[in-house]
């Protein structure tokens, strides 16, 4: 199993920019392979250790590795990257691991 999470900080205007980005994000559930899927912003903490500056997280988990790669070459995929990552994201980061 891979599970993949994608975290993105957005530009001003944040509300506006999160909400286009966090309903972009709702396109990737349909990509064949993906599984457990989920969207969601971050809970305000006052923890230190908890890292609540990004605006929408996203997180999938995969069958196996070629089912990674079918989701990342995925037109689907492309497509949010080009309308919804590029003009709303200021930064992203991803991480992926096996279990």
């Amino acid at each position: 199993m891979i599970t993949h999470v994608n975290i993105f900080w957005v530009d001003s205007p944040y509300e506006s920019n999160r909400e286009k980005l966090l309903r972009g994000a709702q396109t990737l559930a349909h990509i064949p392979g993906v599984e457990n899927f989920s969207t969601g912003i971050p809970i305000p903490s006052g923890r230190g250790s908890v890292d609540d500056s990004f605006a929408v997280g996203v997180t999938m988990t995969f069958l196996n590795k070629a089912t990674e790669e079918h989701y990342k070459n995925h037109p689907i995929r492309r497509e949010f990257v080009r309308k919804f990552t590029r003009p709303y994201a200021k930064r992203f980061v991803t991480y992926t691991w096996s279990t």
